[in-house]
């Protein structure tokens, strides 16, 4: 067990829709950047949410066979970078997965840190980042990033081959326990209309365990 905990919003054990394949994915909580209009503000706090040890996290993960994957996002990662390598490491040990980070700073600012810092060891576990604050009024409605000034990087040639800046938005909305989950880079109009129709798509409490899939072109 690391000493070092990770401090999690909320996890997903597997997704289709933050990249290619059955993937995991990770928030965490707290972010500086305080983007308008951010989809999740509840995790902007820099405070304490869900503790978790990153190997033990990384095994439940990596439980499902299916899993290709992992995407971390926020909240903001990079505030979490040390932790964050521990999670990683421990669930490429378990699989060989391809690994894309959504991050509010620029990749010049990160690779401006010094060189023995656990971010340069983070982005060399990456395969992805996506960088930048989101812009709510360059929101283009395109692509796995949410809005025109973010960038899609390829950190190796593991996803060369995924079109993230165009490929249509998907998104999966997962109802437990009642509470509402968002899951992908939702299309502009998906929202406030989920939220509007709430009601109509739950009508029983059996149905709170379902997953509601909606592919947008």
């Amino acid at each position: 067990m690391s000493p070092i905990q990770l401090n999690i919003a909320a996890v997903c054990k597997k997704t289709n829709a933050l990249g290619p394949g059955p993937r995991s994915v990770v928030w965490v909580q707290g972010c500086p950047f305080r983007c308008h209009d951010c989809i999740s503000p509840q995790w902007i706090p820099i405070r304490t949410a869900n503790q978790v040890d990153p190997e033990s996290l990384a095994q439940v993960l990596m439980a499902d066979p299916e899993i290709r994957g992992l995407t971390i996002s926020g909240g903001e990662p990079i505030l979490q970078a040390n932790a964050l390598m521990n999670l990683i490491q421990a669930a490429k040990a378990a699989r060989d997965i391809d690994v894309i980070l959504f991050t509010g700073y620029y990749l010049e600012n990160l690779q401006a840190f010094p060189v023995t810092s656990s971010v340069h060891q983070l982005l060399d576990l990456l395969d992805v980042i996506i960088d930048g604050p989101y812009v709510s009024a360059l929101n283009d409605n395109q692509g796995m990033r949410g809005s025109s000034n973010q960038r899609v990087i390829h950190l190796t040639n593991r996803l060369q081959g995924i079109d993230f800046t165009r490929h249509p938005r998907q998104t999966e909305i997962q109802i437990i326990d009642g509470e509402l989950l968002f899951v992908g880079v939702p299309p502009t109009a998906v929202v406030p209309g989920v939220i509007t129709n709430l009601g109509a798509m739950i009508r029983s409490s059996d149905e709170y365990q379902q997953i509601i899939n909606l592919s947008f072109s």
